[in-house]
């Protein structure tokens, strides 16, 4: 068995049951154990842990976090039969305690939406903040995912992207799929309404830079192609903008990769625009490779 487990966050909601079922099949993939972790903050409910003196024996909130628990190992086990699987209550705010349990993950998979401790998670800054400074790529799953499709990787050629690169290799050895790295370019600047400026429209040398780019995509992918035989790759230049160009991309995947920054990304911003753009609306779950973590 491998060294570290799959961390998997959960709450209640369907979306959290929904990552529960992801990591677990994630766990058996990777021959590791499955860690199912609820963060709850007991002192701000104002609550007996055992319930109310009035109140039924079993009717506390403990037993519903013990509860809530159990089902979600069932389902675990439902979606993953032979995963070893375990459960714990951390006490603490969600993404701090999130943050603790990737010390020691391989991976951490949590919900595109929840309740209670993972409340907004892609509509506030949770998501956000577990993506860029987890100590092991984040993993978001969003509705059902299909288990068609090649994995998708955003390759930009920059260090931050390496790190996603070689997951994506990964991931798609153990699905037992394809990989599609695509490769974006053109758009200088790639924000709001505005027409991007495009380094075309300073050179006009369309094919030379169609080439730069296409070699700087090759060199990227060229290591990983080597220690993945049993990977057949598919390797996309589009000249476009990079958001909106992922995003339709991401209709055929099973998963998509991104790293947290790429090219144009301001200095100390940890978790770039497009990252968090697939995030909010990517059409299959996606993963967040932090630079360094692969």
């Amino acid at each position: 068995m491998m060294s570290g487990r799959v961390v998997v966050g959960v709450d209640g909601s369907p979306s959290a049951l929904a990552a529960v079922e992801v990591a677990a099949q994630e766990a058996r993939m990777r021959r590791v154990r499955l860690h199912v972790v609820h963060a709850f903050v007991w002192p701000a409910m104002h609550v007996p842990p055992g319930g109310s003196p009035l109140g039924p024996p079993t009717g506390g909130v403990r037993e519903s976090v013990e509860h809530l628990l159990a089902e979600a190992v069932e389902r675990a086990l439902a979606a993953a039969p032979g995963v070893l699987a375990d459960h714990a209550v951390i006490a603490g705010e969600a993404v701090t305690a999130l943050e603790a349990e990737s010390r020691t993950a391989q991976l951490m998979v949590v919900g595109h939406r929840g309740s209670g401790g993972f409340a907004g998670l892609l509509l506030g800054s949770t998501s956000v903040h577990l993506a860029a400074h987890s100590h092991c790529p984040v993993m978001v799953v969003r509705d059902r995912p299909t288990r068609d499709g090649p994995v998708l990787v955003a390759v930009d050629g920059t260090p931050q992207s390496r790190g996603a690169v070689a997951f994506a290799f990964e991931e798609a050895s153990l699905r037992g799929t394809g990989l599609v790295a695509l490769h974006v370019w053109g758009a200088w600047s790639d924000h709001g309404d505005a027409r991007p400026v495009e380094p075309v429209d300073l050179t006009g040398d369309v094919e030379t830079l169609q080439a730069h780019e296409e070699r700087l995509l090759d060199e990227a992918l060229s290591g990983h192609r080597k220690e993945h035989p049993d990977v057949t790759v598919h390797a996309r230049v589009v000249r476009g903008r990079t958001r909106p160009t992922l995003i339709e991309a991401s209709r055929g995947a099973q998963l998509m990769v991104v790293g947290t920054r790429g090219r144009g990304g301001f200095t100390g911003l940890l978790l770039g625009s497009v990252s968090q753009a697939v995030l909010h609306h990517a059409h299959c779950p996606v993963t967040v490779v932090r630079s360094g973590l692969a």
